[in-house]
């Protein structure tokens, strides 16, 4: 899927209502009105599009716009009082701009460029799974090192940033949780039951939280995206198959795949972030870009209204003491720079070719505001050939694999990531998407060492513990001559690594 994570920062004002204290939290019940399954509300309303609507957050306003939104042939979906956001349906082909010159409304947009669809399956493309052949190869190589998992011996990038010490003086406590707002998450898996949390799981497709038993997991076995980000971050040390970075936290499962395109529309994210921080979760993994725009330009109000929309809810959370991580992206783009050209967006409909400016058009959540931008590393400790950069914009570097040019010297000699998969399976993958849970991963151990970390001192010390190669000679990955990609910045802080790569061994000592 090309929006999973397979700039320069937003400096956007914080909303009014986003600035009351966090005992002025937003109830768990408000969110949502008589539960229906994202299907059949998608079914009843095949023709219309979804928008957000953003608001003055206090009830008076609320109302009215709501009345509002009827008046101009609109449904109501879900509404989030304590930030001011309400999901709608619409059919009417005008409801954009009749909604925008609504008192009270502040920003209102599409968040699809192609109408609400029937639910179906998606097919998220083939991944390498672990053979029995190789899986006995490698148990083999395991077994020689006392207390490794028996397919830890694939499993480089845990060396690479102490990991694999780590967990033997402190894996990270259990009353950390880390949600993987994902495809969902199998946990079933022998590797994640034991550190699963179902009560701050969700399925937030459609814009509204569903908690019924199950539906978190993912549609099929072809979703496996937030299976394999959980057991990067979490799977328990307990003698079966593979070990994440911090083994003693708590992962939950927030699943916000559309279950007939997959992609991750933004209604479904701003229920993500709100369920988060109503449900007591530390820290968030986003290993996804918000479609169906790649970048988002304020000059367009469909896009300024998803930014909008999505910051509101990252920075309610934020407020109430969540942290989030998100991956930097797989173009091999300079955010920093000062011209993108992005052909792939809307990826709903027809893609539009592009030239943007990433000072003014943002890809969601990664540059909003307190969100922990993550880039690749390949075994080497360089940035992966494929990996987003920017200096300013990129916060720190993890594994996130490159089979093209950084090889270990393990048993399969696969330079991706092993992690888990549903149905009890393992497969490696590599991507941004990679990057971040490793990078949530140490977050988790620092919140474990320092539970009264806020947010923003929990960043710091993410940045604090890392370790920063510094720019390398040249990046000629290829080597026909012409630089790949350029890095900007000193040994302290520069645009592939950010403060550095993380580093579990640091964090726990």
């Amino acid at each position: 899927m090309a929006h999973l994570r397979s700039r320069r920062r937003l400096a956007l004002a914080v909303p009014v209502v986003l600035s009351l204290t966090a005992s002025l939290g937003f109830l768990p019940a408000a969110a949502s009105a008589a539960p229906q399954t994202a299907a059949a509300e998608q079914a009843a309303d095949a023709p219309a599009l979804a928008y957000v609507v953003n608001t003055k957050a206090d009830h008076r306003t609320i109302a009215s716009v709501k009345r509002a939104i009827a008046a101009a042939d609109g449904k109501v979906v879900a509404t989030y009082d304590r930030i001011g956001v309400i999901v709608v349906h619409s059919a009417n082909p005008d409801f954009g701009k009749e909604i925008r010159a609504v008192r009270g409304v502040q920003s209102a947009g599409a968040t699809r460029t192609s109408p609400l669809t029937p639910a179906g399956t998606t097919d998220a493309g083939a991944a390498d799974f672990v053979t029995a052949a190789e899986a006995a190869r490698t148990r083999a190589a395991s077994a020689l090192t006392p207390g490794s998992e028996p397919l830890e011996a694939d499993q480089w990038d845990l060396r690479a940033i102490g990991a694999d010490k780590a967990a033997k003086i402190n894996p990270g406590s259990g009353k950390v949780t880390v949600a993987v707002i994902d495809t969902g998450v199998d946990d079933t898996h022998p590797d994640l039951a034991p550190n699963f949390s179902a009560s701050q799981s969700a399925n937030c497709v459609g814009g509204k939280a569903d908690t019924s038993e199950g539906a978190w997991r993912p549609y099929t076995a072809d979703d496996y995206h937030g299976t394999h980000v959980a057991g990067e971050i979490a799977a328990a040390r307990n003698g079966v198959g593979v070990a994440g970075v911090a083994p003693g936290v708590k992962v939950a499962g927030i699943k916000v795949s559309d279950p007939d395109s997959g992609l991750f529309y933004p209604e479904n994210v701003v229920c993500a972030f709100v369920f988060a921080a109503d449900h007591g979760v530390e820290i968030t993994n986003n290993s996804y870009y918000v479609d169906p725009w790649l970048y988002n330009c304020m000059d367009d109000p469909d896009q300024k209204a998803i930014v909008d929309a999505v910051n509101r809810a990252q920075l309610y959370a934020q407020k109430k003491g969540t942290l989030h991580l998100a991956s930097a992206g797989n173009s091999n783009h300079d955010l920093a720079s000062d011209a993108i050209d992005d052909a792939s967006s809307p990826n709903d409909s027809t893609p539009v070719e592009r030239t943007i400016d990433p000072s003014e058009c943002y890809d969601i959540p990664t540059q909003l505001p307190g969100v922990v931008t993550v880039s690749a590393t390949g075994v080497q400790n360089l940035k992966s050939y494929y990996s987003t950069y920017g200096k300013g914009v990129v916060d720190v570097a993890a594994p996130g694999g490159d089979r093209r040019y950084q090889l270990p010297d393990t048993p399969s000699k696969d330079g991706r990531i092993l992690s888990t998969m549903p149905n009890g399976q393992y497969a490696w993958l590599q991507g941004t998407s990679m990057a971040s849970p490793h990078a949530a991963g140490v977050a988790a151990l620092l919140k474990s060492k320092h539970p009264r970390a806020t947010p923003a001192q929990l960043q710091a010390l993410l940045k604090a513990q890392a370790n920063n190669p510094g720019c390398p000679e040249s990046y000629d990955q290829d080597g026909d001559g012409v630089q790949d990609a350029t890095c900007e910045g000193g040994s302290r802080v520069n645009g592939f690594y950010g403060f550095g790569i993380v580093d579990a061994l640091r964090a726990v000592k």
